[in-house]
């Protein structure tokens, strides 16, 4: 019973999670100029809700990974560990992000790009998030497929987005021009590369969530 909550409580998260991405992408590209405070600091709440809700979604997979196979507890730690690096990365950045719109509330600046502290968080929306999604990814996809915990398909898609990203991590080289597609913090590299691993939590608790549902009808047939 205590594995379906947890299973519950997993799959919840991670649709909203996936839910709050779009959004998220929206107000960022909304402005083709500086956005107004209202909008970073919107976008940063935002942020700072899918955060907790990422936490949650780690801790609860990694503990049906070891629930499913003992023996796959070192991958679900691995897992678990650059899990919430990747929280933790994406907290400072979201704060270094609100730390320039309070010092120029003006809008005058964009944090994404501009600014003392925006200069300082281009690697943590680009190449050092991109090395944290690879060794989560892969380290989720090796345990999906060992434990059959989902489908193969979970396991194999986590595989492509991690390489993805590792294709992505060198963009160090590149400058930080938003606009091109593989700077350090280029739109497909800080943005449509960054928004795969939402996509797949939000497929994955789809999935999940199915499984609730079948469970008690397997339980009934059982007895």
């Amino acid at each position: 019973m205590m594995d379906e909550r947890v299973r519950s409580i997993t799959a919840i998260s991670g649709v909203i999670i996936g839910a709050l991405g779009p959004v998220i992408a929206v107000l960022y590209f909304m402005y083709s100029g500086p956005p107004p405070a209202w909008n970073v600091l919107t976008r940063c709440l935002l942020n700072l809700i899918t955060c907790g809700l990422l936490i949650a979604f780690i801790a609860g997979f990694c503990h049906l990974i070891r629930q499913t196979a003992a023996d796959s507890a070192w991958v679900a730690s691995l897992a678990y560990g650059a899990g919430l690096v990747y929280t933790t990365v994406t907290l400072i950045a979201t704060s270094l992000e609100a730390g320039v719109v309070f010092g120029h509330p003006d809008g005058a600046i964009d944090p994404t790009f501009e600014g003392p502290l925006a200069e300082g968080s281009i690697l943590m929306h680009g190449s050092i998030t991109r090395i944290l999604t690879v060794v989560f990814m892969t380290a989720i996809g090796y345990a999906v497929i060992r434990t059959r915990l989902l489908g193969a398909w979970a396991g194999r898609s986590a595989y492509v987005i991690a390489l993805i990203n590792l294709v992505c991590v060198p963009s160090i080289y590149f400058g930080k021009d938003s606009s091109q597609f593989y700077s350090a913090v280029g739109w497909g590299n800080s943005a449509l590369t960054a928004s795969l691993i939402l996509y797949w939590i939000l497929a994955v608790s789809v999935a999940l969530l199915k499984q609730v549902r079948t469970a008690p009808s397997q339980i009934l047939e059982k007895v």
